[in-house]
């Protein structure tokens, strides 16, 4: 039988503050779970970026809205979900920043790096509304194949 995650959900305000702090206490989850240090850097980054996303563009900066980051410690995996409250989005609707029409515009490099640093990354609809940015990273034995 698979063992329960561990949980923490952190709700904050719509704040610049919120998304250093976001970052701070992902780091702090991943080292606690048995990340090393890259692999901490990358999962701190792409809290980041879901959570500067969530202020920006899902709350648009409306200080009343919350965001709620959720961290769930499974045996093999950091499971980490970002939700916010505004109007949701569809992760194929993202612009790729790589194409040479998007090289210069301002949206798609959050999902770009979330992308690169996670493992996976899907955007669902939040039951409550708004968008929930869905991340996860295995740990490195769990990815490895088996000899």
């Amino acid at each position: 039988m698979p063992l329960k995650p561990q949980r923490i959900e952190v709700v904050l305000e719509t704040l610049i503050e919120s998304i250093a702090l976001a970052e701070e206490v992902g780091v702090r989850v991943a080292a606690a779970a048995g990340f090393g240090d890259d692999d901490q850097y990358k999962i701190g980054l792409a809290v980041h970026e879901g959570v500067m996303n969530a202020f920006q563009y899902g709350n648009q900066q409306r200080r009343e809205r919350k965001i709620r980051v959720i961290f769930e410690v499974f045996e093999d995996k950091l499971v980490i979900h970002v939700v916010d409250q505004g109007a949701g989005f569809r992760l194929e609707d993202v612009p790729d920043p790589c194409e040479n029409g998007n090289v210069l515009g301002e949206s798609g490099r959050g999902v770009l790096l979330m992308k690169a640093f996670m493992d996976e990354v899907d955007v669902l609809a939040s039951p409550a509304g708004g968008a929930e940015v869905v991340m996860a990273k295995r740990h490195k034995a769990c990815t490895s194949p088996a000899i």
